[in-house]
């Protein structure tokens, strides 16, 4: 179903739910995201429970205000992957070692166990997943500053 003439809400239980122009409801539908790194902001699709496709959208700017910020706050909800920004430092360059990074959620450390837990994505975008599987995104490794470059050449 490609189309974005419906309406979204939430019931008294905070789900998620989407009217479609015929009337027909769905309820607790949840936005997944074709290509969550590259094009986070295309290519969003609303599932049921059961993987049912119930509407899809082209672009998220295509969405009226109230729809946009509904979808945007339930993808972070169901999202956790913070960008690096920075790193300040690395305890070792040898695995396992503690990254102490900056985030565009904060300052936080995390534990690399080996260097396969590093992934590039596309040309210039690594994914680094930590010891507990929570995953941090460098969107482009070639627009960071030059310690944080340094690092990441060594581990690459």
């Amino acid at each position: 179903m490609a189309s974005t003439t419906f309406t979204l809400s939430r019931d008294t239980f905070g789900k998620l739910v989407m009217t479609d122009a015929d009337g027909q409801v769905f309820e607790g539908v949840a936005p997944v995201r074709a290509f969550p790194i590259q094009s986070p902001d295309e290519g969003i699709s609303l599932v049921l429970g059961n993987g049912k496709e119930v509407a899809w959208i082209d672009h998220i700017d295509a969405l009226p205000e109230l729809a946009r910020s509904l979808l945007q706050e339930e993808l972070e909800g169901r999202e956790f992957m913070p960008e690096i920004a920075r790193v300040k430092s690395v305890s070792s360059f040898a695995t396992p070692c503690t990254w102490h990074v900056d985030t565009d959620r904060g300052e936080t450390q995390f534990v690399l166990k080996g260097e396969e837990d590093i992934r590039r994505i596309g040309a210039a975008s690594l994914l680094i997943a930590d010891n507990h599987g929570i995953h941090f995104l460098i969107r482009d490794m070639f627009n960071i500053d030059k310690t944080t470059r340094k690092i990441l050449d060594r581990f690459l």
